[in-house]
């Protein structure tokens, strides 16, 4: 999957932010809709204009920064 064919930035949308080509939907958007627990079914049915190859775009846009080596860094909690 070449996610650039998929994922844009333009500074006039969103500020910027990576999105959906032809959408205002965020890589970040789908990305706490998965974190709260919505499943892939459940965004393509809530949001007709998604394909499946969206998703796929954003799983790969999230690949390539994480194989590149953007990590955050995880601090243990001290009790």
């Amino acid at each position: 999957m070449e996610w650039k064919e998929r994922i844009v930035s333009d500074k006039n949308v969103l500020l910027g932010k990576p999105v959906i080509k032809g959408t205002r939907i965020s890589v970040e958007f789908i990305l706490e809709r998965l974190a709260d627990g919505w499943s892939e079914s459940k965004i393509l049915e809530s949001y007709p204009h998604l394909k499946k190859e969206d998703l796929q775009a954003v799983f790969a846009y999230l690949n390539d920064f994480v194989k590149d080596g953007l990590m955050v860094e995880l601090r243990s909690r001290v009790s």
